[in-house]
């Protein structure tokens, strides 16, 4: 006579065992399975011997079909950067930036036109400005019609993914996904309770600085992110706009490009406003140092900064500041201290990498320009120096500090006070110490944290003007807002 038993049951890293009276043997069946539902059927003939037979309830989990909902998320991921968003808002600003310019040149030719020369020259000047514009819209149109398309593929991806998620989840039969939630959840909220109650009010600091602005507090953005007119063709260079313009050109902006082995230059480009740079509309054009690049007095390295119509910078192969006039077109030269470091040999550096030829770092401020640096005899601390505006160049006031150069990727100047930056991450720069010019204070915790669009900021120097940070960064141009209470 055939006797069957059936049962149902789940089980999750358990063995189970019977043995059965009704063989004429003890027979023992051991299984051994990690969570899943299982029939078992248990048939003998009396006397004679029994059978074991198991059967998996669960479906197999699709593993493939997870790799690909993996690769969709990556691609998604790939296809939608901050820097999509940062080159419309660009756009835009010098959209923003250059229609109230139009708008004022039409009034003044509507009142002044004499009908004869002024009425010609002012004509072609608002043509030449009618066209820019025109371009700037073209490239936006362009922008905007690329961004649209991608939002149409990206929100069809997104319910395609969301659908295949929702059909992984099925297969979760032990809620594990669900708990992980909950416990995210849950941590979350721990910690922000955790927070309230060990809140405490920051001590007051001494006044920092001596600026009309107020205190150096944060800084926003990025406000400007462009490519420019050489998309990708030369990462190491510096831009910015003029502290101390002549007149008429006190929208102007300036662009080097380390064009010889991203070491070197010999000019630098002149636009006529924001919107002209980030269409590539390089209005009144290059200014040249000499033909040849390099040679005696041509451009060292990314750390330039223009000031009152003349250009500082790196002396070609030398330890000394170089200034250009871009107006009578000549070169002088001011010999830094015995054992400055110079030839990439005292460097902006972080643990993966260092910058090369970053020895001099020109900077420039509400009171002129500056040169940091580093020499033998300070060994490898930062030493900041006054430059003179004059010509012939001279070196002012020296002040020396306690951080070694080699460990900070960068420094500018703003108010009478030097500001140094770290690499946290491909995603974080970090402006940590500064020095009081006025005081001599040093301060190592400062904790202001630059959003970088590339992993490396190679020049990076503040505008008086508007209170901009301008940074240089792997073929881009971002500028951030410095914000003073």
């Amino acid at each position: 006579m055939l006797q069957r038993n059936t049962v149902t049951f789940k089980v999750c890293l358990v063995t189970v065992s019977f043995s059965s009276a009704l063989c004429s043997n003890m027979k023992q069946c051991v299984i051994v399975l990690l969570c899943a539902l299982i029939t078992f059927t248990k048939q003998a003939t009396l006397g004679d011997k029994c059978v074991c037979k198991l059967a998996d309830a669960d479906q197999l989990f699709p593993h493939d079909k997870l790799s690909t909902v993996q690769d969709s998320a990556s691609k998604c991921n790939s296809d939608i950067t901050p820097q999509k968003t940062l080159e419309m808002e660009s756009l835009l600003l010098g959209l923003e930036k250059r229609l109230p310019q139009l708008q004022k040149d039409v009034s003044m030719l509507e009142r002044e036109d004499d009908g004869d020369l002024y009425g010609v020259l002012s004509l072609q000047v608002i043509e030449n400005e009618m066209t820019d514009i025109k371009q700037l819209i073209d490239k936006l149109n362009k922008t905007t019609l690329e961004n649209q398309r991608l939002t149409t593929n990206i929100s069809k991806q997104l319910d395609d993914l969301k659908a295949e998620m929702e059909e992984l989840e099925k297969h979760d039969t032990m809620h594990v996904i669900k708990s992980r939630q909950a416990n995210q959840h849950l941590m979350k909220d721990l910690e922000q309770c955790r927070k309230r109650n060990n809140a405490t009010i920051p001590p007051t600091q001494a006044p920092h600085g001596r600026c009309a602005h107020g205190q150096f507090l944060n800084i926003t953005g990025p406000i400007v992110y462009t490519a420019g007119e050489y998309p990708g063709s030369y990462p190491y260079g510096a831009w910015g706009q003029d502290p101390k313009p002549e007149a008429g050109k006190e929208r102007w902006y300036w662009l080097v490009l380390m064009t010889s082995s991203n070491r070197y230059s010999n000019y630098v480009r002149r636009y006529s406003s924001l919107s002209a740079l980030i269409v590539g509309q390089c209005t009144p054009g290059n200014v040249q140092i000499h033909s040849s690049n390099p040679t005696t007095n041509t451009i060292q390295g990314p750390n330039v900064v223009m000031y009152g119509e003349a250009l500082y910078y790196n002396c070609y192969n030398q330890d000394a500041v170089c200034r250009f006039n871009l107006t009578s077109k000549t070169v002088t030269t001011v010999q830094l201290p015995k054992g400055t470091r110079y030839n990439s040999k005292g460097n902006f550096c972080h643990l993966e990498e260092c910058y090369p030829f970053t020895d001099l770092d020109l900077a420039t401020d509400e009171s002129g320009v500056w040169v940091i640096y580093t020499t033998k005899q300070d060994f490898g601390n930062l030493v900041l120096s006054k430059v003179t505006d004059g010509e012939p160049v001279t070196l002012g006031q020296t002040w020396r500090t306690s951080v070694y150069k080699q460990g900070v990727t960068n420094s500018f100047m703003a108010c009478g006070v030097l500001y140094v930056t770290r690499y946290i991450s491909r995603d974080l720069e970090e402006i940590f110490y500064s020095f009081d010019t006025a005081t001599g204070l040093e301060r190592f915790n400062i904790g202001i944290y630059i959003h970088k669009m590339s992993p490396n900021i190679f020049s990076l120097n503040y505008s008086p003007v508007d209170q901009m940070l301008h940074a240089y960064c792997d073929t881009y141009m971002v500028s951030y807002k410095v914000l003073f209470g």
